[in-house]
């Protein structure tokens, strides 16, 4: 079984990407340890935020959490810049989680825009989610 969300390549990538940011976190030390947090913190907000997303039920609803996904994206690539500049980042492998995050970037692009919705099949629990189950005559009668 798996939710919906883990079914959206989108999701893969941002967990990839913060694996990534993991790993490299533990060499930053010492005058990069608040770029190192912010950095945590960024990198998780990703997929945190594509699973919730992808789980609301109103087109706003998902489309906020989209943006704010895409948001904290931007956010990390601009923290690569900033560890780049400071040195503690080497500028052709900050291209390369770049060219990760312009892909992320896009993708949650395509999510954030009207009518788009990801979810669990319905047969796995038996039912049709279009299915009304309450009744309307209590309305009338």
């Amino acid at each position: 079984m798996s939710l919906g969300h883990e079914k959206l390549d989108v999701y893969r990538l941002a967990i990839e990407y913060v694996a990534w940011v993991f790993s490299y976190a533990e060499t930053l030390n010492g005058s990069h340890r608040h770029v190192r947090d912010q950095w945590l913190r960024a990198s998780q907000s990703i997929p945190l935020n594509i699973a919730e997303g992808n789980g609301k039920t109103t087109d706003a609803d998902r489309r906020k959490f989209f943006e704010i996904a895409r948001g904290s994206a931007l956010e990390c690539a601009a923290i690569q810049d900033v560890l780049v500049v400071g040195k503690a980042l080497d500028p052709s492998q900050s291209r390369e989680k770049k060219n990760e995050i312009e892909r992320i970037v896009a993708m949650l692009t395509r999510l954030g825009k009207r009518g788009y919705v990801v979810k669990e099949d319905s047969p796995e629990y038996g039912i049709d989610p279009d299915y009304d189950t309450d009744s309307d005559w209590e309305d009338i009668v």
